[in-house]
């Protein structure tokens, strides 16, 4: 008669309990957490890239001159809600506080978080725009010279930029939300 010898069976009973545990943890949250990360990493990457308005000096009451900041609504947009939020100066929180704020939506299998900018003109800093040459703009004091303002493509790179750093982050979140579920909770 063979003797098959003795089993023991202790360890994948341990893999059956770390597997159950896996089963009962909130994957709807996980994947939330990542397109949300995935959302404040984004911005961190876009803010400091966008452009803002350039100081300027006038005179005050008194006919003394001042340095006079102008702009900077562009980069506020990114974290807010409104145009009229933007434009006020101070306030907003950084990017990654107002990403955990933002909705996640689910379309078929995909998480979707969407990243806006409410200033009006955010699309023409982007892709660039035309203009009128010679015209003459009181705003900055000066005529127009080219036909062409070329764009700053600034939130075009930080997606390129983005999408070359999603794997290993997303490896990483996974590995130890895997840890967790597999050694965390005994």
């Amino acid at each position: 008669m063979a003797r098959w010898g003795s089993a023991d069976f202790a360890q994948l009973q341990k893999l059956r309990n770390s597997v159950e545990k896996l089963q009962k943890v909130d994957m709807q949250r996980f994947c939330e957490d990542c397109a949300r990360e995935l959302a404040a990493r984004l911005l961190a990457l876009v803010i400091p890239r966008t452009p803002v308005g350039k100081t300027q000096r006038e005179k005050d009451a008194k006919g003394k001159l001042r340095a006079v900041h102008m702009g900077g609504a562009l980069r506020r947009g990114w974290t807010a809600k409104t145009e009229a939020e933007a434009e006020q100066r101070g306030g907003g929180s950084d990017g990654a506080t107002y990403a955990q704020s933002l909705p996640v939506t689910k379309a078929g299998g995909w998480y979707q978080v969407t990243v806006i900018n409410p200033v009006r003109y955010a699309s023409y800093v982007e892709y660039g725009h035309r203009q009128t040459p010679g015209r003459y703009v009181p705003a900055i004091g000066k005529q127009l010279k080219k036909a062409w303002v070329p764009g700053q493509y600034m939130l075009t790179i930080s997606e390129k930029q983005l999408q070359s750093i999603i794997p290993s982050l997303l490896e990483r979140k996974l590995q130890a939300f895997l840890e967790e579920a597999f050694n965390g909770g005994n």
